[in-house]
């Protein structure tokens, strides 16, 4: 071993890095072991305060102005799906990360690996949506990038944008700030990305009746805010589903987290789909979708504003913090029995954003 190699020995999780020499597309599913790979690999080279937050994106304070600012590369495949394409996610994945601090994106950056071969109108229609969509979220692509790769070495078009975004005063969206009481909302039926895109994959047929829930997050949080600044944290329940973003959040407060299986809503065509593929609805992925940890006097008036918009229309209370089993959540199923929703190690659907 030379001196500079990693010691993997003290390394823990339910399927441990040192059990992985080589990545595996686990890695990149937002669950146990892309969190192992951040801790003990990225964290420790970068380093910094900033970094240690963990978010969806990162608050800074800079020149006297509170800013987020996040970052996303976008691998899917198909490049074009019911209700969206890569262009879309690339856009609305980074303006959502910036909306779970509360921030009001403002700016994008674009970079794009192209495979040598991919045909050009194929490009832009993609750059075409990605404008639209943009547009839509209020936001600018202010600077970007092209690289080219051989044949054989891509597949079509990756994406990565990055984001910056105003903090509004007095806004402090950090899970972290969860206390036992809080009341968990979600703002809409869920599993329908991660669906929609598995549909068209493998040609099973589901794409006449689901479609893909991306979209822009900014107005609804900022429709949240302007009922209370004191909600506690968002999160953005994309790679990992529901469940990743619930126990990243009850892992983080220390609290635990109760959720009321029959309240989450899970659209018929989404259920019955998991049930032919084997999945759970609460691990799948969703890219317009958006889970609250609001405190319990500002519950109902933040719901009735979610409900108003047009993104939170069946917005839903599906659980609470709690202060039993700290760091764990747990569903209660309409049978009045109780199972345990943990964090995913890899991914049900790969490269679905």
């Amino acid at each position: 071993m030379s001196d500079t190699a990693l010691d993997v020995s003290g390394w823990t999780c339910p399927a441990p890095l040192r059990d992985h020499p080589r990545v595996v597309m686990g890695h990149g599913g937002g669950g146990a072991l892309s969190a192992e790979l951040v801790r003990h690999v990225f964290a420790p080279a970068y380093g910094g305060e900033a970094l240690a937050q963990l978010g969806d994106s990162a608050t800074l304070t800079l020149g006297g102005a509170r800013l987020a600012f996040s970052t996303d590369s976008y691998v899917v495949r198909p490049l074009f799906f019911p209700g969206g394409s890569i262009g879309d996610l690339a856009v609305n994945g980074t303006v959502n990360d910036l909306a779970m601090s509360g921030a009001v994106a403002a700016y994008l950056s674009c970079g794009f690996i192209l495979e040598e071969g991919v045909e050009t109108a194929t490009v832009a229609r993609i750059a075409q949506a990605l404008g639209a969509a943009a547009r839509a979220a209020g936001v600018e692509v202010a600077t970007g990038d092209t690289k080219v790769v051989e044949v054989g070495h891509g597949d079509g078009v990756y994406i990565n944008t990055s984001g910056i975004g105003l903090v509004p005063e007095g806004v402090d969206l950090r899970p972290q700030r969860v206390v036992p009481g809080d009341v968990v909302i979600v703002s809409g039926d869920i599993g329908l990305h991660g669906v929609a895109i598995m549909s068209v994959r493998e040609g099973l047929g589901f794409e006449a009746d689901i479609v893909s829930d991306c979209a822009p997050l900014g107005g609804l949080v900022q429709s949240m805010l302007a009922v209370t600044p004191d909600l506690h944290v968002l999160r953005d329940p994309t790679r990992g589903g529901l469940a990743a973003a619930l126990n990243e959040i009850a892992a983080a407060s220390g609290t635990g987290v109760v959720v009321q299986e029959g309240r989450v809503p899970v659209p018929e065509a989404v259920g019955n789909a998991c049930a032919i593929l084997g999945l759970d609805p609460f691990y799948v992925a969703n890219e317009g979708k958006l889970v609250a940890f609001v405190p319990r006097e500002h519950a109902d008036a933040v719901l009735d504003a979610m409900r108003a918009h047009p993104l939170g229309r069946r917005a839903a209370v599906i659980g609470e913090a709690v202060e039993d089993h700290p760091g764990l959540v747990v569903a209660r199923t309409g049978l009045g029995g109780t199972r345990v929703v943990d964090l995913p190690i890899g991914e049900q659907l790969p490269r679905i954003c």
